[in-house]
């Protein structure tokens, strides 16, 4: 390199030189605009290296910023959902609060109106025993409950105290295999046994099959157990058929319409009631007269049925009696038909004469 430069110097020192003369040429001569050469060289050179910077720090701006954001929305969703969790659990405690006011209310109204003596409780708790069918009330013996009260809701019977605690007491519901009661038909009065199966379904056994049940009956409790009172609801018969010896009954127990209840109702001392008679199924159904046509007069409908013959021989019967014509005889002739009503006997009213304004 340096050999290079000293043997070129002088030509070297030469472009120097002219390069040196062109700046400050550029540097004093303007342009039409009034800007210097060289300004117009520098800007040249130095945009495009200025549009890359500000794309680059626009696009780093902007992603930082994106990014921030997408964090706060994160944020806020997560708030978001954590308060529509809470309100929903809020709204579903005020739900169950409100059924259960309903309840509460419900099982007080029965109260106040059935004639035996009953307590409330609550259920807390099922047996662990997987082939038994029992729950565990918050009534024990400090509340007067003893072994062998009856269990009911105001929809139907439950079941019967089968275990007694102080605090609690354990109930079997009619749904066991080993539960029965005494049950009584509610439109042929027809006796029999109410027995669990095990599952949603209880039977009613012992019922010859001459015997007259029919399907959707319901059965009451007839109060020969000595356990339930006369005149509870069991439930509804969804399947009658003769079976070998005895009518194959199936009942739904009413008690658990809605599935298990949360509140029962023990009885303290019970008292018999009538066994409610079977609605009638033929009861009148009131029915408004048809509406008249846009205002005019309404005119009772004819009794007997008329058609164009009808009256054509009772127009007939008026002209023969009016000619004293008897139909029937011989040699009496025919009446003559043409003559019409009029000419026959049954005169028009003359229409009234019009009066000159001087009368």
């Amino acid at each position: 390199m340096e050999l290079l430069l000293n043997r070129y110097r002088n030509l070297t020192v030469l472009l120097a030189v002219i390069l040196a003369q062109l700046v400050l040429l550029a540097y004093q001569v303007k342009s039409n605009q009034e800007v210097r050469l060289i300004r117009v060289w520098a800007v040249t050179a130095v945009t495009p290296l200025a549009r890359a910077i500000e794309t680059g720090r626009s696009a780093t701006s902007h992603f930082f910023s994106d990014y921030f954001v997408l964090l706060d929305v994160r944020e806020e969703n997560k708030r978001m959902k954590t308060e529509i969790g809470r309100i929903q659990m809020e709204n579903q405690s005020l739900r169950t609060e409100l059924s259960t006011a309903d309840r509460a209310r419900s099982l007080a109204i029965f109260q106040k109106q059935s004639p035996s003596r009953t307590v409330a409780a609550h259920i807390i708790g099922n047996t662990t025993d997987p082939g038994a069918k029992a729950v565990l009330i918050d009534r024990g013996s400090n509340s007067g409950i003893e072994r062998g009260m009856a269990v009911i809701t105001p929809d139907g019977i439950v079941g019967k105290v089968s275990s007694v605690y102080p605090i609690s007491s354990f109930v079997l519901l009619i749904t066991d295999p080993s539960f029965a009661a005494g049950v009584i038909s509610q439109n042929n009065r027809v006796p029999g046994t109410l027995k669990g199966q095990g599952n949603s379904t209880v039977t009613v056994d012992f019922v010859q099959n001459e015997e007259k049940v029919e399907q959707g009956e319901w059965f009451y409790t007839s109060g020969n157990d000595r356990i339930f009172p006369k005149g509870l609801p069991a439930g509804e018969a969804t399947v009658v058929r003769s079976g070998k010896t005895h009518k194959e009954i199936y009942v739904t127990p009413s008690g658990f319409q809605n599935g298990l209840p949360e509140e029962v109702l023990i009885i303290i001392e019970g008292v018999h009631a009538p066994i409610p008679s079977a609605p009638n199924a033929n009861q009148p159904v009131y029915m408004l007269t048809p509406p008249s046509d846009s205002g005019a007069p309404t005119t009772p409908a004819p009794t007997t049925l008329s058609t164009d013959a009808d009256r054509l021989v009772d127009r007939y019967r008026k002209i023969g009696e009016a000619q004293k014509h008897v139909y029937g005889e011989r040699g009496n002739g025919a009446p003559n038909y043409n003559a019409g009503l009029e000419d026959a006997g049954e005169r028009k009213p003359p229409d009234p004469v019009p009066q000159s304004p001087s009368q």
